[in-house]
Order: C-alpha cells, then sequence, then structure tokens
C-alpha cells in the first residue's frame, strides 16, 4: 500500500506566544515534529526486523503492515525547524509555500489533490501529532468497508502526563450542536455498531469533528477533490486552523468517532499538556 501524509508546520517565536509554534523555545516543537515523523516510519515503513538470536541474522518483519511512505511537510517562508531536525534526510519531502501559516492546512489539501491516482491513502497531520497504534490503517480500511467511503472514522486525540489530575485526556469532547449544525446533519446515520474481536463497539456522528488530523482512502480522495467546495478556502468553523483540518471533511463525509467507552479504538496523541492541563483549572474533574 501507498500512503501520502501531509503536514503543516510553522514556528515563528512570540514574545507572548500560548501556541506550540509561537513559544520562545522551539524544542518543544523540534520533539513534536521529530516523534511524529519517527514514529510513522517505525510503524508504517518497511524498514523492520527481528533479531533471530540463533542466528545472528535481522528478518524482516511485520511486511503486510509496512508500506510506501512518503511525508511532505508544507512551510511557509523561513518560518520553520526543519535545518533543525535530526533525521535521515529521507524521512520526509520540504514543500515551501507563501501561504499564511494559519492557511497552510490548504497547501496540504492542493498537495494531496495534485498527487490522485498515485496512493492508496491520502492523509493530513497537523505537526504535533503522534500515532502508536500498527493498525492504524488496517482500522480505517476495516471501517469503509463495513460503513461505505461515504462514511469516515476519525481518529480521538488524546494528551497524556504522569503529574496531572488524570493521566489521560481525550481533548476533543462534543461542542454545542449549533457549532457544526450548518455543515453537517448528526441524525443521519447517527450511530453504527459492530463486533470486533468479539467486543460490541458503537460509532457515533461527532458533534466534534475535529483531530488535527484525516485518512482517507483514495476513492475518498477523490469523492473530496471532485466537490465544489474543495479548497474553497472556507475559514467558518472555529478558526482558520480548524478549518483547513475539519471543515472540507465535514461537508463531505458522514464523520464518527468511537464512543466514550471505546475512545481508544482508534486515537492519536496531541504532544504536551495543554489542554490537560485545564482539569482542574478551567475545567472540572467529574467524580465517578
Amino acid at each position: 500500500m501507498r500512503i501520502l501524509i501531509t503536514i503543516p508546520h510553522f514556528f515563528k517565536p512570540e514574545k507572548n506566544g500560548r501556541h506550540g509554534s509561537k513559544l520562545k523555545d522551539p524544542q518543544p516543537r523540534l520533539e513534536a515534529l521529530s516523534k511524529s515523523l519517527a514514529a510513522l516510519h517505525q510503524l508504517f515503513g518497511k524498514s523492520q526486523s527481528i533479531i533471530d538470536i540463533n542466528r545472528r541474522l535481522a528478518i524482516p518483519v511485520n511486511q503486510p503492515q509496512a508500506h510506501d511512505l512518503d511525508i511532505v511537510i508544507c512551510t511557509t517562508g523561513d518560518c520553520h525547524l526543519l535545518n533543525q531536525l535530526s533525521l535521515p534526510a529521507h524521512f520526509y519531502q520540504h514543500y515551501p509555500t507563501g501561504a499564511e501559516p494559519l492557511l497552510l492546512g490548504f497547501e496540504c489539501q492542493a498537495v494531496l489533490r495534485d498527487c490522485l491516482g498515485k496512493y492508496d491513502y491520502y492523509c493530513f497531520m497537523e505537526d504535533d501529532l503522534i500515532l502508536h497504534d500498527p493498525w492504524f490503517f488496517n482500522k480505517l480500511s476495516w471501517f469503509t468497508k463495513e460503513a461505505g467511503n461515504l462514511c469516515l472514522l476519525q481518529p480521538n486525540r488524546y494528551e497524556i502526563s504522569t503529574r496531572a489530575l488524570t493521566c489521560k485526556a481525550y481533548v476533543d469532547g462534543d461542542l454545542a450542536p449549533r457549532v457544526t449544525a450548518p455543515f453537517q446533519n448528526v441524525n443521519e446515520r447517527a450511530q453504527l455498531k459492530s463486533n470486533i474481536v468479539g467486543v460490541p463497539i458503537t460509532f457515533r456522528r461527532a458533534l466534534n469533528p475535529h483531530s488535527g488530523c484525516y485518512f482517507l482512502n483514495a476513492n475518498q480522495m477523490a469523492n473530496w477533490a471532485s466537490q465544489s467546495h474543495f479548497l474553497d478556502r472556507d475559514t467558518s468553523f472555529v478558526s482558520p486552523l480548524e478549518s483547513a483540518a475539519t471543515l472540507g471533511i465535514m461537508k463531505t463525509f458522514r464523520v464518527y468517532k468511537s464512543v466514550a467507552d471505546w475512545a481508544s479504538f482508534l486515537e492519536i496523541q496531541h504532544y504536551g499538556t495543554r489542554f490537560l492541563d485545564l482539569i482542574g483549572e478551567q475545567v472540572d474533574l467529574a467524580m465517578c
């Protein structure tokens, strides 16, 4: 299988910057992007082996789940940290643009469109997201075979800590229905149920379809690219950043996430603890 992953990357320190892309210290952003890129190759690349101790030989493993992986990082101007990454040069391709930083996600969409017909999966990930599940694409493929290509499963985004009130927090809980009502009808095929390895799991139309990423098979990407709203640069969902990542897929597909009881079925880590640290401060911790 051939997989194309596009990543918008921006870094420009500001005196009072709050987001990772604007902090004075570039190290957290470097670490996030490095871990993201490394994980993609370690999980889905072909360079995986098991050491046969008896023969003192490293033998290829996981080859049915190993794929041809291309990663394109979209930047704007010189506002990036790519020259500071200590990773092999073949881990990614650099795609420089002159776009506004918050609109880099639309540049990623253009790259995906221009590569139609060359890949089996077309993907977008913000530069602070890290995958840990080697079965990630198997799960996506299973879901679309069960539900159809007009249904898109989004991962639940989470943060982790050993020093907060909770060790793990999923950060994209429900929005008020009115926020996404102009773009989707969550009552249409409101939920799907299935059994996976003997476990009944429910998938529900997402009141918050944002995950900072999306992963489309070739048919889904072709369908989206054919829509009149594709690359319209509409920024009316939350902010330009969320719109570039989520609005187009929300207009095109019925977007699902696994319900809270099985949130980990498909998940992706958001680097840092910016949201998790709100628990106990601006967000109350519910007591069971």
